[in-house]
């Protein structure tokens, strides 16, 4: 079943909702797991490749995307890396970190917003509804970064995630 992603903006911060067809302990573990997020993180057509991964407060987690779908035209070929600083987890509810941009090296990319971002996994049944709350310094931030694709992309991603679930149960 498809679920759509709700969004909305309050001041300078996104909010993103999507329910999944999981229960709640599955969908943190996707976000939690080196080995499951390299399966679905990003974009389709994109391929992510984990470089640290240390999922505790004060843990990095620094990761880059490189698209390898030709289709996606001068996307093809391009690579977006991050950083993320963990702040909170309080496993399978909740989850604070502060995400960055940052170039091949790990170098962050002066230019481009820092990201706080807040997330909480409700239990809904057998399902979970993920909850985001992406927090920029301004409101022209939030603009760049949504400019930049950002409601797109996590809704491929989401959609990506939804098969690796989907998957991931009938394997169980």
């Amino acid at each position: 079943m498809s679920h759509s992603l709700k969004t909305s903006t309050e001041g300078r911060v996104l909010v993103v909702e999507r329910v999944f067809d999981a229960p709640r302990n599955l969908v943190f573990q996707a976000f939690s797991d080196p080995k499951h997020l390299a399966n679905w993180w990003g974009p389709k057509g994109w391929q992510t490749e984990i470089r640290e991964f240390d999922f505790k407060p004060g843990g990095v987690w620094y990761y880059c995307m490189k698209c390898t779908d030709k289709n996606q035209g001068e996307f093809y070929g391009q690579e977006s890396c991050g950083k993320a600083f963990y702040e909170e987890i309080a496993a399978p509810e909740r989850l604070v970190y502060k995400d960055t941009f940052v170039d091949s090296n790990g170098n962050r990319m002066e230019n481009m917003p820092e990201l706080l971002i807040t997330m909480e996994f409700v239990e809904q049944n057998d399902k979970t509804n993920v909850i985001t709350r992406t927090t920029f310094a301004t409101e022209e931030a939030l603009q760049q970064v949504k400019e930049m694709g950002i409601i797109e992309g996590v809704t491929s991603q989401y959609e990506r995630l939804d098969e690796f679930l989907e998957k991931t149960l009938v394997d169980q």
